[in-house]
């Protein structure tokens, strides 16, 4: 692998223009994966929040000079969509059945047998966090490791039920409205950069308000669904052996959920970032905070010295030839308590 070079915004914007979209048919429907990098590297698949896509969850992550340095160096990197939330995605034929989080999880990996991938690194935000976490528990030796913001992991609780409803409700009749969207970027982001009276939205949720107007209110409806009826996942998250590193933005209303889940996965393998003045995408809101955190987790797999990568970097990058230490919570610079990050 060529030596790491440091990527300006002009090569990172060459990178995305040139990503290539394609359409995996699978048992499940047809789902479409954006691919960025290049695939004789490892792979890192990404799957977004409710309503999202990786334009709308991840651009900010991927347009931080530091954090597209770190990943593009070492991954090709998968954008896998929900059903329909693709950009100039059609509506889904309402006679079509509605996927189950199961349905979705195992589409995951019809995309990877369909690219010919083995192991993956896995990042999620929310309801995409809950997806991949579900693919790790059925396809362990298929996962390296989970990067999850904000992610879910139990059934929703009455509150969360209560507002998919409403947001059910308002799909059904209105479509994606103004007061929908206003749900959901409250879902997304923090109060600060939501904007109020006095000071005006900032130009993130401005963008993202832009790009929730395209999505197809059915397809949307769909997702919520499979999300708002998903099984609760605690009972095997301690048998989740692969390194999981979760960041929650301390206004996110998940916040309590992330806490939850970090306190029933395995303490060698775990660790929490806690994200101040920050809302559940963290990706967007404060990408830069996930940047020194992620640099130690993949120092676990020696991705930050291309020379201890095998041969081929396509091979599965096993933790095995790493000491025993570097898995601790601590040699990745993370402490099991919540790190509280400001950038």
């Amino acid at each position: 692998m060529s030596e790491s070079k440091d990527f300006t915004s002009v090569d990172i914007e060459k990178i995305f223009l040139g990503g290539k979209e394609h359409r995996v048919r699978t048992g499940r429907g047809s789902v479409s994966v954006i691919v960025y990098g290049d695939q004789d590297k490892p792979a890192l698949i990404t799957y977004p929040d409710l309503a999202l896509n990786h334009m709308s969850c991840f651009q900010g992550l991927l347009f931080c000079p530091e954090a597209a340095s770190l990943l593009l160096h070492n991954f090709c990197i998968y954008h896998i969509s929900p059903p329909g939330h693709e950009l100039g995605a059609a509506p889904i034929c309402t006679s079509d059945p509605v996927p189950s989080a199961d349905d979705l999880a195992d589409q995951i990996i019809e995309v990877l047998n369909f690219f010919g991938l083995g192991s993956v690194m896995c990042m999620g935000v929310t309801a995409g966090a809950y997806i991949l976490t579900l693919f790790a528990m059925k396809y362990r030796d298929r996962v390296l490791g989970l990067i999850l913001v904000s992610p879910l992991c139990k059934a929703p609780s009455w509150t969360e039920w209560f507002y998919n409803k409403v947001m059910l409700n308002l799909l059904y009749f209105y479509g994606v409205c103004g007061l929908l969207k206003e749900v959901l970027l409250q879902r997304y982001f923090s109060k600060e950069v939501r904007g109020c009276v006095e000071v005006a939205e900032s130009d993130i949720v401005q963008a993202c308000s832009k790009l929730l107007d395209e999505r197809q209110s059915i397809n949307v409806l769909r997702f919520l669904q499979a999300i708002n009826k998903r099984p609760d996942l605690t009972s095997g998250l301690k048998r989740l052996k692969c390194r999981t590193l979760i960041f929650v933005g301390d206004n996110s209303p998940f916040h309590s959920e992330a806490v939850h889940m970090i306190s029933k996965l395995d303490r060698r393998y775990s660790a929490l970032v806690e994200v101040q003045a920050c809302g559940s995408m963290v990706t967007e809101e404060q990408p830069h905070a996930m940047l020194i955190p992620m640099e130690y987790f993949f120092m676990g797999y020696g991705l930050h010295r291309p020379c201890c990568l095998s041969d081929s970097p396509r091979s599965p990058l096993s933790p095995s030839c790493i000491s025993p230490e570097l898995l601790s919570p601590e040699s990745m610079g993370l402490k099991l308590k919540p790190i509280r990050t400001r950038v």
